[in-house]
């Protein structure tokens, strides 16, 4: 008979303390900062409004978007950039995100502005490159955000989640720490050597969101944007 084999679950990435101020989250400008999500008081409320309106307003379902799949527990409502807040978790992109799959989406952010900015550049000259075109603008709005609390740290190591070209074991992990309870991770930004970035599953978490500088992205037919700052407005 063969020895039992004496197994043990591969551990996860380690938790670390962190107290970030001011890390900087790019978002189209078309976007409004405010919303439903900021004049409801209670997540009650907006159960309400969702089953006597929201299906049969365009404007409110899309606002709400993947609402449903965040537990109530969670939701932001009835303060300043509710809305802001929410639309990361409610708006998830199709195919996902690094730690995200399209069924939930997270909040995501630089620690610096520089990393924003090339973070962004990254996916939006990808989805030009898709269509052959590189003589376009887009302007983005920055929000600035603090956090404090317990997230997984893979700033060294885990290299596959890390990868330039696939999102797959990073999806496989974001998914497994957020079934276990986990606040989110830090990691290495890919698109910005030396750069650090956050991933937030919690809503509550995001604190202190106010709205940061203006920025237009425009390509003059390269695959390599100018970027200006926008006047205050």
């Amino acid at each position: 008979m063969a020895a039992a084999v004496n197994w043990q679950p591969e551990p996860g990435p380690p938790e670390t303390e962190l107290r970030l101020r001011n890390t900087n989250r790019l978002v189209p400008s078309r976007y409004p900062s405010t919303g439903i999500l900021d004049r409801v008081a209670r997540p009650e409320d907006l159960e309400a409004i969702i089953e006597l309106d929201s299906w049969s307003n365009d404007r409110i379902s899309t606002e709400l978007g993947l609402l449903h799949r965040v537990p109530r527990e969670e939701w932001v409502t009835g303060r300043p950039m509710s809305s802001v807040i929410m639309a990361a978790f409610c708006h998830a992109h199709a195919a996902g995100g690094r730690f995200n799959g399209p069924d939930r989406g997270a909040w995501y952010a630089g620690l610096t502005v520089e990393t924003a900015h090339a973070e962004v550049i990254f996916h939006r000259t990808a989805e030009l490159a898709e269509i052959g075109v590189f003589e376009t603008f887009v302007q983005e709005r920055a929000y600035l955000a603090d956090f404090r609390g317990r997230f997984h740290d893979i700033r060294e190591g885990y290299e596959t989640c890390h990868s330039p070209d696939t999102y797959e074991v990073s999806q496989k992990l974001g998914r497994d720490l957020l079934e276990g309870g986990s606040n989110g991770l830090i990691y290495r930004s890919v698109r910005h050597a030396g750069g650090l970035c956050i991933v937030c599953f919690r809503p509550k978490l995001v604190s202190n969101v106010r709205q940061g500088s203006h920025y237009e992205y425009r390509w003059h037919g390269t695959p390599v944007p100018t970027i200006r700052k926008l006047p205050p407005r």
